[in-house]
């Protein structure tokens, strides 16, 4: 259980001006002084935000000792998710936030495993693992490195491919030109299913799809929504290659400095909160993408061949997980 560093040099300066000292001792922390600092990307409609206010509600519930003021900082008032796991790394700005594993690589290579392509067969086997403590030794390693406990684990979103035509076999799949995310995982595996990918800022997906550099991308439901990708990629292969894990994490630095039984109610209400994220946002992810087709905005073409996706993977998958020392790991996952 933990999280990460590394803060924007530019924000650095910005934000540690305006640090309010937490001022906690272990054993001496009363209801008028407990003060905790979330942070997100996002505003209150998003389902990462409801998920830490549950959290916070939660946390609150099952402590007896008094009431704990959280105040959740979004819309990217503290900068994006890297920044909040340095800070939280150094015990300063932020208490608990949901960051992505790829987020989380610098202080634990073994992070992006959870976030890796076909990883899940679907969502009752990615629901079990997150059950689990399957992740535990990437859990020991982020508390290590990062400082930063993992106390839950939302997330939900299913992501497939994006494509300005029609893919719904090996064959169509063929030499499809796509935009992966910056870790190397994400391009390796695309191009053992035999798709072109290319890493490509997400700012500039849009443009580079409108004016025939790629063919398309992959994400979830939110994701071609907010980027009204659907305008120039309307097709929608059933890929379901990936289902998003996002770590709630909560710096050990105030961790520590709380009482036994603050330490025990955020614990658990992380984990429940972390089950709550998990089905509001997987809920909302089959609604919206339902409500996109319904309205005739995409088309969702099913996937013919998956078995073949996850047989073309395996051998990547199984290879980068040698180099982080994470077989165990993996095969544990696989056999859930």
């Amino acid at each position: 259980i933990r999280i990460m560093l590394r803060l924007h040099s530019a924000l650095g300066t910005a934000v540690a001006a305006g640090v309010l000292a937490f001022g906690l001792s272990a054993g001496t922390a009363s209801a008028q002084d407990v003060v905790l600092r979330g942070a997100t990307q996002f505003d209150d409609s998003h389902a990462f935000n409801r998920t830490l206010h549950r959290f916070a509600e939660l946390t609150n519930e099952y402590w007896e000792g008094g009431t704990v003021e959280f105040l959740l900082q979004g819309n990217s008032e503290l900068g994006i998710e890297r920044d909040y796991l340095n800070l939280m790394s150094r015990g300063i700005s932020v208490d608990y936030a949901i960051v992505a594993p790829s987020n989380a690589a610098n202080f634990s290579p073994m992070a992006p495993l959870m976030d890796m392509p076909f990883l899940f067969r679907d969502l009752d086997h990615w629901n079990a693992v997150l059950a689990s403590d399957a992740f535990g030794p990437i859990e020991d390693e982020i508390l290590a490195n990062a400082r930063s406990h993992v106390i839950g684990y939302a997330g939900g979103g299913t992501r497939n491919l994006i494509s300005t035509y029609a893919i719904d076999d090996m064959e169509t799949l063929e030499a499809f030109s796509m935009r992966v995310q910056g870790a190397p995982i994400q391009a390796q595996i695309f191009d053992a299913i035999g798709a072109a990918p290319s890493v490509i800022a997400y700012n500039e997906v849009y443009n580079a799809i409108q004016t025939g550099v790629i063919d398309g991308l992959e994400n979830e439901a939110a994701g071609i929504q907010q980027m009204r990708f659907y305008e120039v990629a309307p097709h929608i292969p059933q890929t379901m290659h990936t289902i998003t894990v996002r770590p709630i994490l909560f710096s050990d630095a105030t961790f520590q400095s709380l009482p036994e039984d603050l330490q025990a109610a955020i614990l658990r209400a992380g984990r429940e909160a972390g089950e709550y994220g998990r089905q509001l946002e997987s809920s909302e992810d089959e609604a919206l993408m339902a409500q996109m087709e319904s309205e005739g905005l995409i088309e969702i073409h099913p996937f013919a061949d998956r078995d073949a996706l996850l047989e073309l993977a395996a051998p990547v998958q199984d290879e980068y997980a040698t180099e982080l020392g994470a077989t165990e790991i993996l095969e544990a996952v696989r056999n859930m």
